[in-house]
């Protein structure tokens, strides 16, 4: 991997830099991506059969999954992988139960009710890859946290199969979606921000999808919620010499599979575990299915930080602001409070990147290119609203008028003033 030295400021402003020229290069697909929005809006279902026969080469008569296929999926998919599934869908229930937030009400004033309701959206829409970029896992990283939340309708997209992936459709049955809808790609975000024929309008859309799918869900932000802007897969480790260098190797390589574009980065204050890593790199490639994408992301994107003590590699990781951070350093969790922007974090020299991909609980829909240092980890508290309410008394009314109306009439907005002092004026 490419390797970086200079001070975290200096450091950041490569990375930064890096991220502009990918930034930049996205904007090719913004023309593209309006039109089909534009096509999807006005011709509904029709515009969604041509684009399923021109990009996945099918004739769609009805795009909703039958009951019959998921049936059929149950029946003929791995019972190894149903039981997988079954139990990551019990880890990622009790870890996001303890995300749902209660309301509130505040009565200390006489006269005086505030409070806040905790709703959850009405609609959702998830969108899931297909074909080789199937993740069930997604599915359940989804669903189960709108389901958490008390969403009543959520409806997946994912393009057209001649035969699906049964994990797709099993997890999505396991984890309540209420309708499979089979259309992808930008036609996809289209179809679920502004409704179709077949197809209801939701109120948010949610999942990972191509730079297709990222910069349609970047269009309609506005007309519909969106849980964020996902850029290519990244993983950030600090490392020391306690580490072990296959073990780093092959977690970089976890990330660097997804994509050409995903992002590896190893910050040590070590030169003799970096130069260990990067034979390890060498030697697991060679026998990856995954080579030629794992390889490109390394040799392009990865990057090796050479820091000069721990607080220097924390502050450097700080900069980089990862997906994924892993912490391979003794007593890791001595290390949190460290740690100012990371999407999610593993702490510990056994703790690799796949167990919260797949298992742990903790979410694996995370913010990416840096936008960790303002984005979460996909939530119960992404799929809720929250609604305030206020109850005044006469009596309550009459005592906050003089602040009130001075605040309006400061603001010249003399209506306002007024609505307020016609209650002291006109009894009810």
């Amino acid at each position: 991997m490419k390797r970086l030295t200079g001070s975290a400021k200096e450091i950041s402003q490569i990375l930064d830099a890096e991220y502009a020229a990918y930034a930049k290069s996205q904007d090719n697909f913004d023309g593209i991506v309006a039109e089909i929005i534009a096509d999807v809006r006005a011709n509904g279902d029709a515009a969604l059969r041509a684009y399923s026969e021109k990009f996945d080469g099918l004739a769609m008569t009805s795009f909703e999954v039958s009951r019959e296929t998921i049936k059929r999926a149950f029946d003929t998919i791995d019972p190894d992988v149903l039981l997988a599934l079954q139990n990551a869908k019990e880890n990622i229930e009790s870890y996001h139960k303890h995300q749902v937030e209660p309301g509130f009400v505040d009565a200390q004033a006489s006269g005086v009710i505030r409070g806040q309701l905790v709703l959850p959206i009405e609609k959702v829409g998830v969108y899931v890859p297909g074909g080789t970029a199937a993740y069930p896992s997604s599915v359940l990283m989804n669903v189960l946290p709108a389901k958490i939340a008390g969403v009543p309708e959520i409806y997946m997209v994912t393009p057209p199969q001649t035969q699906f992936n049964p994990a797709i459709l099993v997890a999505a049955q396991l984890a309540g979606v209420t309708k499979i809808f089979q259309v992808g790609g930008a036609q996809a975000i289209a179809a679920l921000a502004y409704g179709t024929e077949s197809i209801p309008k939701v109120d948010k859309i949610t999942g990972p999808g191509n730079i297709f799918v990222a910069t349609a869900k970047k269009q309609v932000f506005g007309q519909v919620g969106i849980d964020m802007i996902a850029g290519p897969s990244e993983i950030g480790v600090i490392a020391d010499s306690s580490a072990n260098a296959a073990y780093v190797a092959a977690d970089l390589l976890s990330q660097a599979e997804h994509d050409k574009l995903a992002r590896a980065v190893l910050v040590t204050d070590s030169v003799e575990l970096a130069d260990a890593v990067d034979l390890e790199l060498e030697k697991q490639l060679q026998t990856l299915p995954r080579e030629t994408i794992a390889r490109a992301s390394i040799e392009n994107n990865g990057r090796t930080i050479i820091a000069n003590s721990v607080d220097e590699m924390f502050d450097l990781m700080n900069e980089v602001a990862p997906e994924h951070l892993e912490i391979a350093l003794d007593d890791a969790m001595t290390y949190l409070p460290k740690i100012k922007n990371a999407g999610s974090i593993f702490l510990g020299h056994f703790t690799s990147e796949p167990i919260g991909d797949y298992y742990a609980g903790t979410n694996h829909v995370l913010p990416t290119s840096g936008t960790a240092r303002f984005y979460s980890a996909l939530g119960v508290y992404d799929f809720v609203k929250r609604s305030q309410f206020t109850y005044y008394s006469q009596d309550a009314v009459a005592a906050a008028t003089k602040d009130i109306t001075t605040l309006a009439y400061s603001e010249s907005l003399q209506a306002h003033a007024r609505a307020i002092e016609i209650r002291g004026e006109i009894d009810k």
